[in-house]
């Protein structure tokens, strides 16, 4: 019966390495997108969410096909996506999803002239948690 749970066992592990080696591992860079797309473009601003809760600077003019981090300073979970919410279908490539606390994760590459609005999907009527990123 013990060898029968040792083989059990070693099983078990084999295939949660096997299952980790095919999803990538968890090296995942805390910049790495959410959504597919370019990421070589340059970063070209940070907007930051502050201790207070709050996303400074609101609003940020950027170049084509350049990125933009968003960074969470605050102590909770913010999950920053375009407008409109709950579609975040305005600028898809800013969707860039949950953020820990401390974390950064940068958009994909804006490649097309527009602005467009994001806001904080666990919060979306927060006027803090919103914003524009104009791409020219």
């Amino acid at each position: 019966m013990k060898r029968i749970a040792v083989w059990s066992g070693a099983a078990l592990a084999a295939a949660m390495v096997l299952t980790i080696a095919a999803c990538g591992g968890s090296d995942s860079s805390p910049t790495t997108p959410t959504n597919p797309g370019g990421t070589g473009g340059t970063i070209a601003a940070t907007i930051t969410i502050g201790t207070d809760g709050r996303v400074s600077p609101a609003s940020v003019t950027v170049p084509l096909g350049s990125r933009v981090n968003f960074t969470n300073n605050h102590n909770r979970v913010h999950d920053m996506n375009s407008d409109p919410h709950p579609e975040h279908t305005q600028c898809p490539e800013l969707n860039v999803g949950s953020l820990t606390v401390g974390q950064t994760k940068a958009t994909q590459n804006l490649t097309t002239a527009r602005r467009c609005g994001f806001h904080d999907h666990l919060d979306s009527g927060n006027a803090s948690l919103q914003g524009s990123i104009t791409i020219q």
